[in-house]
């Protein structure tokens, strides 16, 4: 079975490889983008946004027309309520992303307020922790049947 995944990223993430680059690296969003194309098994819809509503919404097209979401909410991740309410409606498997350790930074950036809203959470593996997340998207959708 031919499985669609859409994989959002928020504020800020289309200067990954120029933004911070002791945190997150010198790899762009669009490599990032190259390796999840090449490892997907079916369809994905890859998209950024630095706008909250326009998150908002992309996630509730997820909800009509993928079977799992894996979203890098980026700051938001820390204060977005509304974000945290839609990522509650899309009912398929979800996956919260972060390119760095969130646990192990500064007190701003150590708590995910979506966390409690998704199936799994992956951080700190770098920016190939999206092929991560897209492989263990796989599984839970395989698992559910």
């Amino acid at each position: 079975m031919t499985h669609t995944i859409h994989i959002l990223n928020g504020p800020n993430l289309n200067k990954l490889g120029k933004r911070e680059p002791t945190i997150y690296g010198r790899t762009t969003l669009e490599t990032i983008e190259g390796w999840c194309r090449e490892a997907a098994r079916g369809p994905i819809e890859f998209r950024q946004s630095n706008h909250e509503g326009t998150l908002i919404d992309m996630i509730h097209e997820a909800e009509d027309e993928a079977d799992g979401l894996i979203i890098n909410p980026a700051g938001l991740s820390f204060q977005s309520v509304p974000l945290f309410d839609a990522l509650k409606i899309f009912e398929g498997p979800k996956i919260e992303l972060h390119i760095s350790n969130i646990h192990a930074r500064d007190a701003l950036h150590q708590h995910s307020i979506m966390s409690s809203a998704v199936t799994a959470v992956i951080c700190g593996l770098g920016p190939r922790g999206y092929v991560t997340a897209l492989g263990a998207m796989y599984d839970l959708l395989e698992a559910k049947g």
